[in-house]
């Protein structure tokens, strides 16, 4: 078998080499992505203009935080209101809804989660059918309210001043 032999120079590069990509693998797991700035994320839901929606959805989507699958899912259902086209919207409100359920179904008794999919509910068209789970959602904001943390408990406030189904007195 031939075997090449190696210059001192070779070595030191290689053993160089070696070190930075080690490094490299290792920095990388430690990079942290942004967390995520909720007002903007309510105060797009809250508005009924399409640039805010797909602005606040990349930053989710890049976003480090645990609760991206739920942002993200009450942001496109809240985006297929906003779009033309009907199969657009159908398509776009259902990747949102299976997503928001997912966030849901992995933290059932999360508040802030029902939050989303209450104000989504409440304004959900008839047609898509997505009306059932508004009072058990009321009753478990309600029973967190005060657990949660304060640019919620804004939010939360600032939407009940307008729903139906849930209003300031319930806090």
């Amino acid at each position: 078998m031939f075997f090449m032999k190696t210059s001192s120079t070779t070595q030191r590069f290689m053993q160089f080499f070696a070190v930075l990509v080690l490094f490299l693998t290792v920095a990388s797991a430690f990079t942290v992505l942004p967390a995520l700035d909720k007002k903007p994320v309510y105060d797009a839901l809250r508005m009924a203009k399409l640039e805010p929606i797909e602005a606040q959805l990349a930053l989710v989507q890049n976003s480090s935080d645990n609760e991206k699958q739920a942002f993200e899912g009450a942001l496109l259902m809240r985006k297929s209101g906003l779009i033309s086209g009907a199969g657009k919207k159908l398509s776009t409100f259902k990747e949102g809804k299976e997503k928001l359920e997912a966030a849901i179904g992995k933290d059932n008794d999360n508040a802030e989660f029902r939050f989303l999919r209450l104000l989504i509910q409440e304004n959900a068209p008839n047609i898509v059918k997505y009306k059932k789970n508004l009072d058990e959602d009321k009753a478990i904001i309600i029973k967190n309210y005060k657990s949660l943390p304060p640019v919620v408990q804004s939010a939360i406030v600032t939407y009940s001043k307008t729903s139906k189904i849930i209003s300031p007195k319930d806090f």
